[in-house]
C-alpha cells in the first residue's frame, strides 16, 4: 500500500521526468522553442531536427537517465516495494510527456502540458528495473529504426520489448509480476502520445528514416 513517503517519491519522480532537456538545450543552442519545430515534442528525435545530432543525442541520453534514476530512487526508498518501483518509472514517463514546466495555452485558449513521447524514459525505467534490459532493447530498437524506418514504431517497440522481457522473466521466476505492469502502462502512455503518428502510419504519410529513407 502506498503511504505518504511513497507519494512523495512519486511526486519527486514526476518532477524529475518533467525536466524538459530538449526544450532547454534547443533554446540554449538556437533560441528556438522546440515546441514550434515539426512534431513539437521535446524528445531526442525532435531536438536533433531542431538543433543537430549532438543536441539530439544529449537530450536522448538524459531522457533515458530520468527513467533510470526515478526507479533507483524508488528502490532506495524501499527495495521490496515492487509496485512503487514500477509507478516511479511510470511517473517519470508521465512527467516527460506532460511536463509541469511546459504548461502552455493553445490558440483555442485551452491550457495543456507539452512534452515528448516517452520512449527514452521508458527505456530508462526498464534499465532501472533490470539493467541488462538495455542490451536487449537498445539494439533491437536500433534495428527497427534502421530497417522499418519509423521513429514512432521504434518508440512503441521499447515498451513492447519491456513487456516481453519482464513477462518472460516473471514467468521464469526472475522478476516480480508487478514489473510487467511497467511495460503495459508504458505502452498505453506511448500509444496515446503517438496517436497522431499512428494515424499517419495508417495513412502511409509517416516520415521515413534510416535504410528505407535512403532507398527512397
Amino acid at each position: 500500500m502506498l503511504n505518504i513517503g511513497s507519494l512523495g517519491v512519486l511526486l519527486g519522480t514526476y518532477l524529475l521526468g518533467s525536466i524538459p532537456f530538449g526544450w532547454i538545450f534547443v533554446k540554449l543552442r538556437t533560441g528556438k522553442d522546440i515546441r514550434d519545430v515539426q512534431s513539437g515534442r521535446t524528445g531526442g528525435t525532435n531536438a536533433m531536427r531542431a538543433a543537430g545530432w549532438s543536441i539530439g543525442l544529449s537530450t536522448g541520453v538524459l531522457d533515458v537517465l530520468k527513467g533510470t534514476v526515478a526507479v533507483l530512487i524508488a528502490k532506495s526508498f524501499n527495495a521490496d516495494a515492487y509496485l512503487l518501483h514500477v509507478l516511479a518509472g511510470i511517473a517519470a514517463i508521465v512527467g516527460h510527456n506532460y511536463s509541469i514546466f511546459l504548461l502552455q495555452r493553445s490558440p483555442t485558449g485551452r491550457w495543456r502540458l507539452a512534452g515528448g513521447a516517452g520512449g527514452g524514459t521508458c527505456l530508462g525505467g526498464s534499465i532501472g528495473l533490470w539493467s541488462p534490459s538495455v542490451l536487449i532493447i537498445l539494439p533491437i530498437a536500433a534495428l527497427i529504426f534502421w530497417f522499418v524506418g519509423y521513429a514512432s514504431v521504434t518508440t512503441m517497440s521499447v515498451a513492447a520489448l519491456s513487456i516481453l522481457i519482464f513477462g518472460v522473466g516473471a514467468f521464469l521466476g526472475n522478476f516480480p509480476w508487478e514489473y510487467i505492469l511497467f511495460g503495459v502502462i508504458s505502452l498505453a502512455l506511448l500509444l496515446w502520445a503517438l496517436k497522431r503518428n499512428i494515424i499517419a502510419l495508417r495513412a502511409g504519410t509517416e516520415r521515413l528514416h534510416g535504410h528505407r529513407a535512403r532507398k527512397e
